[in-house]
């Protein structure tokens, strides 16, 4: 058991806090997630967290920002090892979208339920969560620029991309669909194709 004071916690009390949180999210659902489970889960005195989080709605953001900010990593990631067009990278970060919901549903369930909606709250969760669909906004004004898409302005086609690997990734959590993620290329790959980006 660690000293009863945060102060002397071994190492970045409130990283471990997140990553105790996280690890009770992915594994037991959002429900079971407490500022005490967490203490609990740290090692440190019930009061410890109150150091770093004024409430359970605070240590909750955290947790979510930190889902977005992995959401965000693994989709540039893929990119990077996506062909050097737009569309394909496009296609590319669907993919990636689609996988990390599926390999992080409770988590996923978190960072885009009700308890979290007003993101404007908690500013390091608003920064993080706009991350995955500034970098898709970015290739999409690319298209733009080049005349690659007809009809549709970015934002708008930003926001039907993020519907359909938002809902695929939801569907295949609640065990709707078994292959989500060629669903996931198909389905972005029809939409620019659509828009002329293919």
């Amino acid at each position: 058991m660690k000293s009863e004071s945060a102060w002397h916690y071994d190492g970045d009390l409130k990283q471990a806090l997140v990553a105790a949180a996280r690890t009770i999210v992915e594994t037991d659902g959002a429900a079971a997630l407490s500022l005490r489970a967490v203490a609990r889960a740290t090692g440190v005195s019930a009061m410890a967290p109150y150091h770093h989080f004024k409430d359970r709605a605070a240590l909750v953001a955290a947790v979510a920002a930190s889902g977005f900010n992995q959401l965000y990593s693994d989709k540039i990631a893929a990119l990077a090892n996506a062909p050097g067009d737009p569309a394909q990278r496009i296609v590319a970060g669907a993919i990636a979208y689609v996988r990390f919901v599926a390999d992080h549903p409770e988590l996923y369930r978190l960072m885009k339920g009700p308890e979290l909606a007003n993101r404007a709250a908690f500013p390091e969760l608003a920064a993080a969560a706009a991350k995955p669909g500034a970098s898709l906004h970015a290739m999409l004004a690319e298209l733009g620029q080049a005349g690659r898409l007809h009809g549709i302005s970015p934002g708008d086609a930003g926001q039907i991309l993020w519907a359909l690997v938002h809902g695929i990734g939801t569907l295949a959590i609640d065990n709707y669909l078994a292959n989500p993620e060629p669903l996931a290329a198909d389905g972005a790959a029809a939409l620019l194709a659509g828009w002329g980006a293919l």
